[in-house]
């Protein structure tokens, strides 16, 4: 989807990088027409964006839209990659047309080096400037790589990876351009797992809403529910295959050997179903660590509360010989807020089996978290006569550790969970990730953490808890 537009440079940008051995594919140009696209003298497209799977000619499209730039234009190019190693490959590709230095004897076009002013090859600084004005450098991102640049065209390649701080850094850089007419790229694949996804999925989000304002997105991704192993789907998503740059026996390849996830994600350009969210485990871990009945051991509970107060979650764990598995008891969400609840899950942890012993006395702990409810579940389980002892009130610094422990436990293989009858559970590791202070916080809009920080902390009850040493091993593996 594109803006309306008067004209486009697309044309003459393609024809021209065609003079210099780099000629678009069909799928560049279209790119290309939109991202050059003027209306009343000006980019019709203040932000562009694209999504395309790898090796499909991602760089050669910035190569042709950055060369024209400068060159034509005298814009002056900011192009940022996440790794050193990505930013270090495109400077090299760019003085493949400008050379090494000024005056290369050895430059391939020599027209071209006769624009150049100077080749800085500085690490972290690499640029070719040109006497016309314009220029080209290149950054690895950090959150300070924007200081001390004033462009016209800012390029964030690798945005699955563009995090905020290195954004916020960097967008001031064209607030002054140079000749009144910016343009922010952004181009990069969907986010994985372990991606810092939220601004490419935000900008994908705006892109695709009913009226995006000055932008143009461009996209080859299947949809959901396709077949994996259709080769049509695999053309479809791929523009690379047709222009001989991907071959399909390399698809075949990363099928044998990616996990379903991963093969639609990386070469099939699918989004996450959740808004683009990011998880800090993965499918493969996740369904790697499900079984299919509880095993026996001792008991550890953990309810989390979200900031609103309108939903909880009630987690068990079950410390054993081989690890701690957890559970999602119930989970609660009300609008009018879970305050009314809690007085009938103190009862719950209070009710006696047969032998007379209340369900808190046969457990290592109960972990309470969340300002908008913990303290008054605490104080109504003191009033049923739970020793102190029992209920655990982690701090910052005990949050972010079970967190981390809960993390550690998953990729180590400590940790289980019941394979079926724990969608909440489910869903909830699906949106969760590690956020900056080191917790467990939702990465979509509609998702939903307290169940992950409820098992986090049960897990954390289960390992640290004194009180767990001196319990005895129940019989049945059940919470309820």
């Amino acid at each position: 989807m594109a803006p309306r537009a008067d004209a486009s440079d697309g044309d003459i940008a393609g024809a021209f990088s065609t003079a210099y051995e780099l000629q678009p594919d069909p799928w560049q140009t279209f790119v290309l027409e939109d991202w050059l696209a003027l209306k009343g003298g000006r980019w019709a497209s203040l932000t562009a964006g694209l999504a395309v799977p790898r090796q499909s000619g991602k760089n050669a499209l910035l190569e042709m839209r950055e060369l024209y730039g400068a060159v034509a234009l005298g814009e002056r190019i900011l192009h940022t990659a996440h790794e050193v190693k990505t930013a270090q490959k495109h400077f090299r590709r760019l003085k493949h047309f400008f050379g090494d230095a000024a005056d290369d004897p050895g430059a391939r076009f020599p027209e071209l080096n006769g624009l150049v002013d100077r080749v800085r090859n500085v690490n972290g600084q690499e640029a070719i400037i040109l006497k016309n004005g314009g220029s080209i450098e290149v950054v690895a991102r950090s959150k300070n790589s924007g200081r001390g640049f004033t462009v016209d065209v800012l390029v964030m390649d690798e945005a699955h990876e563009l995090e905020e701080d290195a954004l916020e850094a960097l967008m001031p850089t064209t607030s002054a351009s140079p000749l009144g007419n910016p343009q922010w790229i952004f181009t990069g694949t969907p986010p994985g797992p372990a991606a810092h996804g939220d601004v490419f999925t935000r900008i994908r989000d705006e892109a695709l809403a009913e009226n995006p304002s000055r932008m143009c997105w461009h996209e080859w991704s299947a949809e959901e529910g396709v077949d994996l192993d259709d080769r049509t789907v695999w053309r479809m998503t791929n523009p690379g295959l047709d222009s001989g740059r991907l071959q399909m026996e390399v698809i075949e390849g990363e099928r044998a050997r990616f996990s379903d996830d991963g093969f639609a994600r990386e070469r099939l350009g699918m989004w996450p179903a959740v808004g683009g969210s990011s998880r800090a485990i993965s499918r493969q871990q996740w369904d790697d660590s499900a079984i299919e009945e509880a095993p026996e051991g001792v008991r550890s509970f953990a309810v989390a509360f979200n900031l609103d107060g309108d939903r909880l979650a009630l987690a068990g764990g079950r410390n054993h010989d081989g690890g701690v598995h957890v559970e999602i008891i119930d989970a609660l969400e009300d609008d009018r807020g879970v305050d009314a609840g809690l007085s009938a899950l103190a009862d719950w942890f209070c009710e006696r089996d047969e032998a007379g012993t209340p369900r808190w006395r046969r457990s290592s702990g109960i972990a309470l978290s969340g300002r908008s409810g913990a303290p008054a579940l605490a104080q109504l389980l003191r009033d049923r006569r739970v020793p102190d002892r029992w209920i655990f009130l982690p701090s910052t610094r005990q949050y972010v550790e079970a967190c981390s422990m809960w993390l550690e436990g998953m990729r180590g293989g400590t940790i289980s969970h019941r394979r079926d009858g724990q969608v909440v559970l489910d869903d909830s590791v699906a949106v969760t990730d590690v956020d900056k202070r080191g917790g467990l916080s939702a990465t979509s809009v509609d998702g939903d953490d307290t169940p992950v920080e409820a098992v986090a902390l049960a897990h954390w009850v289960a390992r640290t808890s004194p009180l767990g040493k001196a319990r005895s091993t129940e019989r049945k593996a059940v919470f309820l």
